[in-house]
């Protein structure tokens, strides 16, 4: 599994937690930025997390800003991309096995750092349930569908 992770300056922190657990499993990742707690734009970080993943390069995102709103919103701008923002471990495994999320958002100012490090390993190991839930998932696309220009 390839991941990729990004976070504004409010999301730094816990991504530098988040990639030395990443880096402990063996699981490959590459960073996106940003690169310190220097003032940025979430938005910019989401997109090119959420295009990563889009583009198939990636299997998997992790976006992370102060409460992982603005960066989850970003991302799921980008068409394919299923953003979940994930404060709990329950969240986690049902946006995986339901929503089959491809990108996982976090809040740094909100959650602690042993609750993301849970909340990550949850949904990197929980796979999608499909059945009944791929129907409601295709729904989702199809909305997005007739949105595209």
């Amino acid at each position: 599994m390839k991941v990729v992770i990004a976070s504004d300056h409010g999301g730094f922190r816990l991504k530098q937690e988040i990639m030395k657990q990443l880096k402990s499993k063996s699981i490959g990742y590459e960073d996106y930025g940003a690169y310190s707690e220097e003032s940025v734009d979430y938005p910019d970080y989401g997109h090119k997390v959420g295009e990563a993943v889009a583009s198939g390069k990636f299997d998997r995102g992790i976006v992370i800003c102060g409460t992982g709103i603005g960066i989850s919103i970003a991302a799921n701008k980008v068409p394919g991309v299923r953003a979940a923002l994930c404060g709990d471990c329950f969240s986690a495994k049902a946006s995986r096995e339901h929503n089959n999320a491809n990108v996982l958002a976090l809040g740094e100012r909100v959650i602690g750092v042993e609750l993301a490090k849970m909340i990550v390993d949850i949904w990197l190991e929980t796979e999608f349930a499909g059945g009944r839930h791929e129907r409601r998932v295709n729904k989702i696309s199809d909305i997005e569908e007739k949105y595209r220009k």
